[in-house]
């Protein structure tokens, strides 16, 4: 507050501008002022003559017939709104025009002891504190933000937001300092940047924290004003607004920023800031080595095709926490996106600390995961890479670490492989192949081409297996075999999977226009996330639908594998595709030495043999008796038994022999393109022999 200084009693003060603006100060005031000189109250504020009743201007009248029990040593003991004011506090009664008498407390002190000036603050206390209606007290105690008025470094006023919002009544804050609400460790450095900017600006604002009454934390924005009346500097006027609820959403926002919404753990962008942090670390401690783990599940996808998208979801969250479990508190386990993951890995000194950690990785990944009341397996393949001076930038390191675990799925996955230069050469083969593949796709380059099926026994042409073929860089069709695990991998085998089954219709409509009751059968090999696919049916019934087809015409094979890895939903699957009135076969029998009660259980019409069954058809003893009975089997259950991969005359002779009905093979015939394929059926319908019989 401005300093009051006086040489006479205020009253017999001049009227000039100094005077009036130290009444308009006093007046402002909401608490009760009196100037006392000589045993005579000279002065009243506004607050105060409103407290006593008094009309008009003051006239100077004896302390003891306004201030009851105001004398020299009846000071009482510190009251919350005179705590840490320099001068005398009292308790004292304020005797009011209407005869009320009313406790009043504040402080005495004294301005000139020689003339026996001083000023007395006070306000009124408990129950019988005297309302003060007024405008702008309504205004203040209307407002939803914490207001506070400061004179000098005390609290005058507060409204009941402030008390809602800190847990402090009015009484309590009188006189108090709002430091105590600023947090300890902060406190001198806030309130100094403050008082200078509002020194400066006239007004200051910043979001930070407070304390509330019971200890905890409140976000808050504050602002502060200079309390200028009648042109001076009468306190500050600060005000709070709470922003706890911005402050959440924003911290949530910037968490959900940085994280994986499904797994809740970091993300590529939180993973390579950390990692950058890492590096610059090991740079300022080279003994501080830091390295990459990139993990990518093994056959993520197959699960999704066979289980669900909720399920693989289900699986990635249990991932997430498993890796948490393995991982070092301050170490890093980030979902980078799918089924890829990525731990960083700090303070490491040595190649082997990290094989130790792949190893614990693997260990907990091989435990089955429980899906939908199925006990699956998540085989992984982990790349490790070790920061070193080439390594300038995180997502370098994030790179090798990628190119690792791509080696480690050639060598079969289900393990790890570290990082060194020639591994990229042989990684960028496989994305060759790759782009090569989604090339194809994209100019709609893949061809279809048939190999011929035929009667063993009567050299009849049963029918044709479509293949896929790709052009070379001469222009020539080749096979699609190099490049089938990579469709697989990169889930194209169901786009391809789908044109191949329109192509196959529309082909069988084509011949039965040019060879009405031709009879002749199309196989299809579907691809183990084909089969799985949701829409494998209502794509099939489509396709059959439009070309206007017999379904019988069109055989479908699914490999061993497929057909062992999930046999329930297998059964379940192939149901459907029977009731499509479509034949179904088991491709690769004996691959995997699938149990023969499957051939009992699966609603399918063929048993293809693999190609070493096949093979073994020429040889003795044990081969021979097995392959012998899987011929007996098939005919005693009415399954048509084709043999895959007869190379030579001795193959088709052993088979013929052992009276395996049905065969196909380079030695019979090659795949031929579709004018080939269609010249072969329109002569061979009577039953020519296939070459070498």
């Amino acid at each position: 507050m401005a300093a009051l200084a006086w040489d006479k009693p205020l009253v017999t003060l001049p009227e000039n501008s100094d005077s009036r603006q130290q009444r308009d100060i006093l007046d402002a005031l909401p608490v009760l002022v009196f100037l006392e000189y000589a045993g005579k109250l000279v002065y009243a504020n506004a607050e105060a003559r409103h407290a006593i009743g008094w009309e008009g201007a003051w006239q100077e009248c004896a302390t003891d017939e306004i201030l009851w029990g105001l004398s020299a040593g009846t000071a009482e003991p510190r009251t919350p709104l005179t705590a840490g004011l320099h001068g005398t506090p009292f308790h004292a009664t304020l005797a009011c025009r209407d005869g009320r008498m009313i406790p009043l407390e504040g402080t005495s002190s004294v301005l000139n002891a020689e003339r026996r000036e001083r000023i007395i603050m006070g306000q009124i206390t408990g129950r019988e504190r005297a309302p003060r209606p007024g405008l702008m007290e309504d205004v203040l105690a209307c407002l939803p933000e914490a207001v506070a008025l400061v004179v000098g470094s005390r609290v005058l006023y507060t409204n009941p937001a402030f008390s809602e919002l800190f847990g402090y009544t009015a009484d309590e804050m009188g006189g108090a300092s709002l430091r105590d609400l600023i947090v300890p460790e902060t406190r001198r450095y806030e309130h100094t940047m403050l008082q200078k900017l509002v020194n400066e600006q006239g007004r200051a604002s910043v979001e930070t924290v407070r304390l509330h009454k019971n200890g905890e934390l409140i976000d808050v924005a504050v602002q502060v004003a200079a309390l200028r009346i009648a042109g001076g500097n009468a306190g500050y006027v600060i005000t709070f607004r709470d922003i706890s609820d911005r402050k959440h959403v924003e911290a949530r926002l910037q968490h959900d920023a940085m994280h994986d919404v499904l797994t809740g753990l970091p993300n590529r962008a939180l993973f390579v800031d950390r990692l950058s942090l890492a590096l610059s670390r090991r740079d300022r401690r080279p003994g501080n080595g830091c390295a990459v783990l990139f993990l990518d599940l093994d056959g993520f996808k197959q699960i999704n095709d066979t289980f669900g998208h909720a399920a693989g979801d289900t699986l990635l969250v249990s991932l997430a926490e498993r890796l948490q479990r393995v991982v070092r508190p301050h170490d890093t386990a980030a979902r980078m996106g799918g089924d890829e993951f990525a731990i960083l890995v700090e303070n490491i000194y040595s190649i082997s600390d990290l094989e130790a950690l792949a190893h614990r990785l693997l260990a907990e990944l091989d435990r089955p995961f429980d899906l939908a009341g199925h006990a699956v397996r998540t085989p992984a393949s982990i790349g490790i890479a070790l920061a070193g001076e080439e390594h300038a930038n995180a997502e370098r390191l994030i790179q090798d670490a990628d190119t690792a675990m791509y080696r480690a799925k050639q060598q079969g996955g289900r393990g790890y492989a570290i990082f060194d230069t020639h591994m990229e050469v042989e990684v960028s083969s496989v994305q060759e192949r790759e782009r090569e593949l989604r090339d194809l796709v994209a100019r709609r380059a893949l061809a279809w081409w048939y190999q011929p099926i035929y009667h063993l026994a009567t050299g009849r042409l049963e029918g044709f297996e479509t293949l896929l073929r790709k052009p070379n860089s001469a222009g020539a069709m080749e096979s699609f075999r190099e490049l089938l695990p990579v469709a697989e991998d990169t889930g194209l085998s169901i786009s391809i999977g789908r044109d191949t089954i329109e192509a196959a219709c529309s082909q069988i409509a084509s011949w039965d226009s040019a060879m009405p009751s031709n009879g002749l059968i199309l196989t299809i090999n579907l691809s183990r996330r084909q089969f799985f696919h949701d829409d494998l049916v209502p794509q099939l019934r489509k396709a059959i639908a439009s070309a206007g087809i017999d379904p019988a015409r069109l055989l479908l094979e699914i490999s061993e594998d497929t057909l062992h890895d999930n046999p329930d939903r297998a059964v379940a699957i192939l149901q459907r595709l029977a009731d499509c009135g479509v034949r179904l076969a088991m491709d690769n029998f004996g691959a995997n030495l699938a149990p023969l009660n499957l051939l009992i259980r699966l609603p399918i019409d063929m048993v293809k043999l693999d190609i070493r069954l096949t093979a073994s058809a020429t040889g003795t003893g044990r081969q021979l008796a097995v392959l012998q009975s899987l011929v007996n089997v098939c005919s005693a259950s009415g399954l048509q038994l084709i043999a895959h991969g007869i190379e030579t005359g001795g193959h088709l002779r052993a088979l013929q022999n052992l009276g395996c009905p049905m065969g196909q093979g380079f030695f019979l015939a090659p795949p031929l393109d579709p004018a080939q394929a269609f010249y072969l059926a329109s002569h061979n319908s009577a039953g020519t022999p296939p070459a070498g019989a």
